[in-house]
């Protein structure tokens, strides 16, 4: 197999800095371009950053996102304290943007979208972020990616040297993983799990914890 080069956003908060250090682990990534609004803080052989101050503001035809194989789409925001049409704006509007940009430069690309446990495939259910996870992953399928698999991970424990870390989420780290196993990953196992979403697809596109586990074998 030929080492794969992938888009990935994230890199500055807890779970796209995990997947982005496990693609630098992995010698399965030859390269990696991280898209955000400000640096990683992360320098490597591997690693090309491309810095944007509004994805939405993205070129649908830039030049910067051509040649990979891949895009990890770890972006996200928490809908606390947001209403409606404020995240979808920010969850719908700019990951569709920012999908079919890259799909535009790349179109055998395979798109992996970071999701959620309990995501609305119906888009009508009572929780808004839900209802919005939906439509965008029902979006995302329809776009016309080789694969979009829409990662739906419950508790994600850090990789050992992460930065990007709440300072609330660190008393969970070790108590979550040993008291609910079946409902928690580490940051390695989604990484690696995206990795081989590439390499050799998967029977269904919504991908819940058992799955991308599955996935890291």
């Amino acid at each position: 197999m030929n080492p794969i080069k992938i888009i990935l956003t994230g890199a500055t908060g807890m779970v796209g800095e995990g997947v982005l250090m496990e693609c630098l682990e992995n010698p399965a990534v030859s390269e990696i371009l991280s898209i955000s609004r400000k640096p990683s803080g992360k320098t490597h052989a591997k690693l090309k950053e491309y810095l944007v101050p509004d994805f939405l503001a993205i070129d649908l035809h830039d030049e910067h996102l051509k040649g990979y194989d891949a895009c990890f789409f770890c972006a996200g925001i928490s809908s606390v304290g947001m209403n409606e049409e404020d995240y979808t704006k920010i969850t719908y509007d700019t990951t569709l943007h920012f999908a079919q940009a890259v799909l535009n430069e790349n179109p055998d690309m395979v798109f992996n979208y970071v999701s959620g446990a309990h995501t609305d495939s119906t888009e009508s259910g009572k929780l808004m972020w839900a209802r919005v996870k939906g439509r965008t992953e029902n979006a995302l399928k329809k776009l016309g990616f080789r694969n979009a698999f829409n990662f739906r991970p419950g508790f994600m424990k850090p990789v050992d040297g992460q930065t990007h870390v709440k300072w609330f989420f660190k008393p969970f780290i070790w108590f979550f993983p040993v008291f609910f196993p079946s409902k928690s990953l580490t940051l390695h196992e989604v990484g690696r799990a995206m990795i081989n979403a590439v390499y050799k697809g998967y029977p269904t596109s919504a991908l819940e914890i058992r799955d991308i586990k599955n996935l890291t074998i």
